[in-house]
C-alpha cells in the first residue's frame, strides 16, 4: 500500500510520539548506514512485529536519538533503494525483504521510513 505525503507525515508523528520501542528503531544515517547492519535491524523489528501481533515494524533514518529530525541522504536513489532490498531478500531466511521504502520531507528535511513486515507466524527470521 502506497502511502501519502500527509500519510506518512502522521506515521513519522505516531512514531516519534511513541518513541523507540522493540518495532521502531531511528537512526540519524546522515549518508548512509551499512547494509548489513540494516539487515540486522530488519531482522530483529521482522520477529518483534510477529510476537506482537503487529503487521510491520519500522526503521527510520534522518532521525536522531534525541527524536529530532535531522534529515538523511541515505537511499538518497531508487537503485540504491532496489539494491538494498535485493541484499535483504539474498541474506535474510525465508527470503523476507523490505515491504516498502518511503520517504517524506519533514520542515525541509528527508526521512527514510522502512517497513519491515512481521515474520510468519512461528518462524524466526535469521541474518545470514
Amino acid at each position: 500500500m502506497t502511502l501519502t505525503n500527509d500519510e506518512l507525515t502522521q506515521l513519522l508523528g505516531r512514531l516519534l510520539a511513541g518513541w523507540e520501542n522493540e518495532v521502531v528503531e531511528f537512526k540519524e544515517a546522515a549518508r548512509q548506514f551499512s547494509a548489513d547492519k540494516t539487515g540486522e535491524y530488519v531482522s530483529a523489528l521482522s520477529n518483534e512485529a510477529n510476537l506482537r501481533g503487529l503487521a510491520s515494524g519500522w526503521l527510520v533514518f534522518g532521525v536522531s536519538n534525541a527524536r529530532q529530525v535531522v534529515g538523511t541522504t541515505h537511499l538518497i536513489d531508487v537503485q540504491q533503494r532496489q539494491t538494498l532490498k535485493h541484499h535483504i531478500h539474498q541474506s535474510i531466511d525465508q527470503g523476507l525483504t523490505l515491504r516498502e521504502v518511503y520517504e517524506v520531507m519533514i520542515s525541509g528535511k528527508r526521512v527514510v521510513l522502512l517497513e519491515v513486515p512481521a515474520a510468519p507466524r512461528g518462524i524466526p527470521i535469521s541474518w545470514k
